[in-house]
């Protein structure tokens, strides 16, 4: 995926997912940094981030899936 990269993220401000429990599930944290948004999983933060355009990022959360996974 071409917006796609791998690398140290700065010093961000992560959230985690609404749909996040804490019961040690499947989750991902995002953060975001000027035109990018930074993503990675939640149980292994040490490990490293992907980042996407901002704009990608919209694009996904406007997706019929995502609309879909909110109701």
């Amino acid at each position: 995926m071409k917006s796609m990269t791998s690398k140290k993220p700065p010093r961000l401000h992560w959230a985690k997912s609404s749909y996040s429990n804490g019961s040690g599930g499947e989750c991902l944290e995002f953060a975001q940094a000027e035109a990018e948004i930074f993503i990675r999983d939640s149980k292994s933060i040490q490990r490293s981030t992907i980042s996407i355009r901002t704009a990608s990022w919209q694009v996904f959360i406007d997706s019929p899936l995502a609309r879909q996974r909110a109701t």
